[in-house]
């Protein structure tokens, strides 16, 4: 049995090498289809927020489950009590730096995804990438009430209920008007949805590294 895992394994190969690429005429031709239909010069953004919107809206119902889960599967951990943080001041500086620019990045990918490369996923990576920076040069204390007191929990939830909701009205067949192409008001509902998934990734992200600074002492 194993020779025939093989032999399958080494015609796969052949497979790749043999059997061409489809012509950049016709790749071509979906591109421009894409941008025109979706109104927006990114046709990355065309295609997971309108093309295969269905699929994206489970991936951010996902990534809220896992959210989800990572509270309940600590619950009934104990909270730990040793923090470990930066205590050197020039790795303090470098990573509010760092958080600074990421979090101006993630801004920029939010707003304008959808007419030059980014999108809401990179975008909010971003965004979480500049709270977990601050999460480990700052106070848990002092995040923890940042958190409750901007209530983001309920936010993240809100962001997810609206794009789900703005996702059913594009799948059913309704479209804004696409605006000017290459400006930030092109695109419809895109530019939205951009920013709804920015919004849910980034406070997502914050929600697990509460979570994980409190019960596992570190990010």
């Amino acid at each position: 049995m194993k020779w025939v895992y093989i032999l399958t394994g080494i015609l796969i190969y052949i497979k790749f090498l043999v059997i061409s690429n489809p012509t950049q005429e016709l790749s071509t031709s979906i591109v421009a289809t894409v941008v025109q239909e979706s109104g927006v010069p990114n046709a990355v953004s065309g295609i997971i927020l309108r093309n295969r919107l269905y699929d994206t809206i489970f991936e951010v119902i996902v990534f809220t489950i896992a959210i989800m889960g990572a509270n309940f599967l600590l619950a009934n951990e104990s909270p730990s009590t040793k923090i470990r943080q930066f205590t050197d001041q020039p790795s303090i500086v470098l990573a509010q730096l760092g958080a600074t620019i990421s979090a101006l990045v993630s801004i920029e990918l939010a707003i304008r995804g959808h007419v030059s490369p980014g999108g809401g996923f990179a975008a909010g990576v971003a965004g979480g990438t500049a709270i977990g920076l601050v999460a480990i040069t700052s106070s848990p204390e002092w995040m923890q009430g940042i958190y409750q007191r901007w209530k983001a929990a309920i936010w993240e939830k809100v962001s997810v209920l609206i794009f789900i909701i703005l996702s059913g009205i594009t799948l059913i067949g309704i479209e804004f008007p696409h605006g000017k192409m290459g400006t930030l008001l092109s695109g419809g509902v895109l530019p939205v949805l951009n920013i709804l998934v920015a919004v849910k990734v980034a406070l997502g992200s914050w929600t697990v590294i509460l979570v994980f600074i409190r019960y596992g002492g570190l990010l």
